[in-house]
């Protein structure tokens, strides 16, 4: 343990605010006019609101003016493999600017988008004038300094799963997207398919009777872990900024091992199997039963590794906070080959969820496809409306105003819970959660692991208050 808590923590993530950066001849509405020069002003409204159905999961309201009707200059940073797909989905608007420090990457998008200009590092980037929004695809390591240096601008922002790497930079995340009141969207994308929103509104709706336990599991990883850190130096590909990539991460030497497949194993840059597939298998349950962070957190898997996550691991979560129901619930997630007392005609597919509830069980299948009731419970059919696609359904929050159906109040939220069960991973120990401080209070020394030492030219932005 000693290794792995080497690094200070930085922060405070306790509930009590920090001082404001303002500075003091200024007001707070000038120095928001005065930093984020494409913002027309922020208009606040309080209360609460309830789509079922639909998914909606932000509970704070914070509306702002929307962009003009027309066609919106999007920045995209990472524009190989998953920035691909992004890329694709938002290419009915402007796309105005490519970023990645890749270049063989960035020319297979400059072909498509010969009009955009083209950046290796991303801080670069947020400054090209007239930019409206940004889609962020790189690395978990790098998205929150990208995403809260756009926020702090007025550019919307939607970035991939997991939000970020570790649970100060989500809590970062979801102060700044408050504040400077930008639409916001978290990149699962099957939190807009007809099965998401089908299996959220049964458990909304208490088809299932009060839920007990909630069992997931994934076939991933499907790159290295539970293996040492790489020796020697690898030969660098060319056109590759290595120190862009590496960002705000420790100093590694290049080697094929992190780049380009392997980084999401490595606790250095990525979020293992928890974090990757997390957000999609846990959503639906996480939005339809209300749940926020567990109160207790446990975990089994082999010796802790000091560099990558456990080749597998079965994590197990309390949660106290269950709509619509006093009892609590307890989720079981499996990954790396362990598997869960789960049997489905005879059979286990590669990824699931099963929720089980006093009166009947409901399988959740992966990337959105259609929930599966178990006990022959009595449900009347609902016919849900077709939406947008989740990247067209940020993109006309950003032209009507109001808010994405999966902003980064619930990202934070989702992406926190994930982060916790790494945290048991990370360091072989079961501990006690305390929501409303954001620390661990019986093994203290683990909120050294709630944040990052961050490399000098990589500090996050203050929050604007």
């Amino acid at each position: 343990m000693a290794d792995v808590l080497s690094t200070p923590s930085r922060y405070n993530l306790s509930s009590k605010p920090r001082s404001s950066p303002t500075p003091p001849s200024m007001s707070r509405s000038q120095y928001i006019s005065s930093t984020i020069p494409r913002r027309r002003f922020l208009r606040h409204s309080s209360g609460f609101f309830v789509a079922p159905l639909l998914g909606r999961c932000s509970l704070e309201a914070a509306l702002v003016d929307p962009v003009p009707m027309g066609k919106m200059n999007i920045g995209v940073v990472g524009v190989g493999n998953r920035g691909a797909s992004n890329l694709v989905a938002v290419e009915g608007q402007t796309v105005a600017a490519l970023c990645d420090v890749d270049e063989r990457y960035l020319e297979r998008a400059r072909q498509k988008f010969s009009s955009a200009r083209s950046y290796r590092d991303w801080r670069e980037m947020l400054e090209q004038p007239g930019l409206d929004a940004v889609v962020i695809s790189t690395p978990d390591h790098t998205h929150a300094g990208c995403a809260i240096g756009a926020m702090q601008k007025g550019l919307h922002v939607y970035c991939e799963k997991p939000l970020a790497h570790n649970i100060e930079e989500t809590r970062r995340m979801e102060e700044m997207a408050r504040a400077t009141g930008v639409v916001t969207q978290f990149g699962n994308q099957h939190h807009s398919s007809r099965g998401y929103r089908q299996a959220v509104g049964l458990l909304q709706a208490g088809i299932l009777g009060p839920v007990r336990l909630v069992v997931a599991w994934t076939n991933r990883p499907l790159w290295p872990q539970g293996v040492s850190r790489p020796r020697g130096r690898g030969k660098l590909p060319a056109g590759l900024a290595w120190d862009l990539w590496l960002g705000p991460a420790p100093d590694r030497r290049y080697n094929p091992a992190y780049h380009p497949l392997g980084w999401r194993g490595w606790w250095d840059f990525g979020s293992g199997a928890l974090g990757d597939m997390g957000p999609h298998l846990l959503d639906p349950v996480v939005a339809g039963l209300g749940l926020s962070a567990p109160v207790e957190v446990t975990s089994k898997s082999p010796q802790p590794n000091r560099w990558t996550f456990p080749a597998s691991s079965i994590v197990q979560m309390t949660f106290d906070q269950v709509h619509q129901q006093e009892m609590p619930l307890e989720l079981h997630w499996y990954d790396g080959g362990e598997k869960p007392p789960v049997d489905l005609e005879g059979r286990l597919p590669a990824n699931g969820v099963m929720v089980h509830g006093e009166r009947a069980r409901m399988f959740i299948p992966d990337y959105g496809g259609m929930p599966r009731l178990l006990g022959d419970p009595a449900v009347a059919s609902s016919d849900l409306p077709d939406v947008p696609g989740h990247h067209q359904r940020w993109i006309n929050a950003c032209h009507q105003g109001g808010r994405s159906p999966c902003d980064f109040s619930y990202a934070a939220r989702l992406t926190e819970i994930c982060l916790l069960g790494n945290l048991s991973l990370r360091s072989g120990r079961a501990f006690r959660w305390d929501r409303q401080t954001g620390r661990i209070v019986n093994e203290p020394t683990l909120n050294l692991l709630l944040s990052r030492q961050r490399r000098a030219g990589w500090e996050l932005p203050a929050v604007i208050r």
